[in-house]
């Protein structure tokens, strides 16, 4: 950390609400007093820099600028190939716990265009679909030719398209949610009555949790000042989502605090919106087979007969603990899940 980041958290300007420690309207004041207080004195990025520096980066001729993956190879040749793909608010951090569980395995862990530790991203037009493609040509400069895609958030979106898009290439899924945009346009009449129950849920959420996604999308520029300018408005905005959408222990505050410093000093809180400001062209369903895991604390699990509308959905496994940080929190359940989908992919 420098003097100056912990000079503008020494200096930061607390406002004051009527519902200070009310988890339903944000941040707890006092939890994040707390925070701010660890990442000003105490708190060493220098530490986790060097173990994410550590990590076999590699830069891949695609897209312009070039796409930087971990590049994780097995000892034998031949091993099958996984891909993970991360989502927002994080990075490739999501998957160091689950790295060491796949040794056996080619493993590719890209950092999204316009994320932490990705090349800088400086023009509009990264959507979804875009960065699938990005992807797709980066694993073929890396000779691999079929592989297994397994993500969730953004990510899951992003592997959803892959699948669509390179059927010859992507021998299975492995996902821990549906994308989220099909809840927009799925039509309740043609669902189970369980999955059209589900598309109500969805709805109640986006009306009670969803705010900082109509932001992101419809004012990115605008949101962008304030968070990049401000590590306090930056933890705040991130660590709200960490901590609600997972188990209560799933971070310290030191491993909360590297996923958030991530995005400070990589200055990509604002570009990592893009893949909410860009839209995104999904296609009706995809035959690939899926191994969805389902997580209890993830922000809204959707239940089989909602996936199966859009996926070709052959294993369905609910874990009892975990949530949208699935491979960060539950790092066995979600290899041994990632395996399964290898299985399928033959």
């Amino acid at each position: 950390m420098t003097d100056e980041i912990r000079e503008r958290l020494r200096r930061t300007r607390r406002v004051a609400t009527p519902w200070n420690d009310d988890r339903t309207r944000g941040i707890g004041g006092t939890d994040l007093d707390a925070l701010l207080e660890r990442w000003a004195n105490g708190y060493d990025w220098s530490v986790h820099e060097r173990r994410i520096d550590a990590l076999p980066w590699v830069t891949v001729p695609a897209g312009g600028a070039g796409l930087r993956v971990i590049h994780q190879r097995s000892a034998d040749p031949g091993a099958p190939v996984v891909v993970l793909l991360h989502g927002w608010p994080d990075s490739v951090l999501r998957f160091e716990r689950v790295l060491p569980l796949l040794a056996d395995l080619h493993v590719v862990v890209p950092a999204l265009p316009g994320f932490p530790f990705a090349p800088p991203l400086t023009a509009p037009g990264m959507s979804a679909n875009r960065i699938a493609g990005i992807v797709a040509g980066a694993l073929d400069e890396l000779g691999y030719s079929r592989y297994t895609v397994s993500g969730g958030d953004v990510g899951g979106t992003i592997a959803e398209l892959l699948a669509a898009e390179h059927p010859d290439r992507v021998a299975a899924l492995h996902l821990t949610n549906v994308a989220p945009q099909r809840a927009l346009t799925a039509d309740p009449a043609k669902l189970a009555p369980d999955a059209a129950a589900y598309l109500a849920r969805s709805a109640q959420w986006f009306r009670t949790e969803g705010g900082y996604i109509a932001e992101q999308s419809t004012r990115p520029n605008t949101l962008a000042v304030a968070l990049g300018d401000s590590p306090a408005g930056l933890a705040a905005w991130i660590a709200e989502k960490l901590r609600s959408w997972s188990d209560e222990s799933a971070f310290t505050a030191d491993e909360l605090l590297t996923w958030v410093t991530a995005y400070w000093v990589t200055g990509t809180i604002g570009t990592s919106f893009t893949t909410y400001a860009e839209p995104v062209a999904l296609p009706g369903r995809i035959d690939t087979p899926t191994v969805l895991s389902v997580f209890p604390r993830d922000i809204k699990p959707e239940p089989r007969s909602y996936a199966e509308a859009f996926l070709n959905v052959r294993e369905y496994v609910v874990h009892p603990e975990g949530g949208h940080f699935a491979a960060w929190e539950q790092p066995e359940a979600y290899a041994g899940d990632l395996r399964r989908a290898v299985e399928l992919g033959g």
